[in-house]
């Protein structure tokens, strides 16, 4: 009220003076509000300036080294001998390695990176990923150098009329193989001659000579040449475990070969039948390595 009053203490003429600058004032804040909404660029600070692009470009690149040293590094290896973890950090399926697991059990190895996709499976940007880690051995990479090569193991022959003075080469036991003749051979250290010995353990022996491929970060130039001195000569003295009467854990730990997969499909397929009559049912269960059976086997028996 007394607002009121005030008002009118003014004249007529200083009235219309106020209401004409009041009128002004909200055109221009209309005016910049409408500015502001249609034309949000026009005012403030740009953000597009050859400082900030710099500064962003430098952001940007930091932030791509961090994501790439981030990944773990990727050293050159044998594809033939790569582990399940390692097929894993490459990106590859299980089902990729299964098949390369499959492959390697029959003796056979990939020997180009052509081959490995072909086993495999694997696509065509996966391939051209890894390719450049994959690391064949010499005689691999130089098929024609050593395809004319005579090696002198290929002049001793079982007959010795053929070859008079030479004499065929004795091969020790591989199961007696001991420390210090595998540190020996060349490409064998301290190490590795500790997992041969090891991986012998756990087989309870070497039944065959194929096993020897099998240990752990051992290639197959170096097995090779373990192979070209020893040879399995007496058989490991294997008790095999009833299956049928055996705890899960004492089938599980009955050899290297063994899964808990594998382990628990035995116990299913054993609950669902009430017996194992033959090992060869064994082939019949879902998830079960038929290629691995041979080596099983030797460790179980249906009974």
């Amino acid at each position: 009220m007394k607002l009121l009053k005030n008002w009118y203490a003014f004249s007529a003429k200083e009235r219309r003076g106020l209401l004409v600058l009041f009128g002004l004032i909200l055109s221009l804040q209309a005016l910049l509000f409408g500015l502001n909404y249609w034309h949000p660029k026009s005012v403030g600070i740009s953000i597009d300036t050859p400082e900030i692009r710099a500064y962003q470009a430098v952001i940007d690149s930091l932030k791509q080294l961090k994501i790439t040293n981030s990944k773990p590094k990727i050293y050159p290896f044998n594809p033939n001998f790569i582990t399940d973890y390692k097929a894993y950090t490459l990106g590859m399926s299980t089902t990729a390695f299964d098949r390369l697991q499959a492959f390697r059990k029959q003796d056979l190895y990939v020997n180009s990176a052509q081959e490995f996709q072909k086993v495999t499976g694997i696509s065509d940007s996966l391939l051209r990923e890894i390719q450049p880690y994959f690391k064949f051995p010499d005689w691999v990479k130089n098929q024609k150098k050593y395809s004319n090569q005579v090696f002198p193991e290929k002049i001793f022959t079982s007959n010795p009329k053929q070859n008079p003075n030479q004499n065929p080469k004795v091969k020790s036991d591989l199961n007696t193989a001991t420390h210090e003749q595998l540190v020996a051979i060349y490409g064998i250290g301290e190490k590795l001659a500790d997992r041969i010995i090891g991986y012998r353990t756990k087989l309870q022996g070497f039944s065959v000579d194929a096993q020897l491929y099998e240990v752990y970060y051992l290639d197959r130039e170096t097995a090779d040449k373990v192979l070209k001195q020893f040879t399995v000569l007496s058989k490991p003295h294997i008790i095999p475990i009833n299956v049928n009467s055996a705890t899960f854990k004492e089938v599980l730990h009955s050899s290297p070969y063994m899964t808990y997969e594998i382990t628990k499909g035995i116990f299913n397929y054993k609950n669902a039948a009430g017996k194992i009559q033959s090992l060869e049912v064994l082939k019949k269960i879902e998830g079960f390595p038929v290629d691995k059976f041979d080596r099983i086997s030797l460790y179980l028996k249906a009974e």
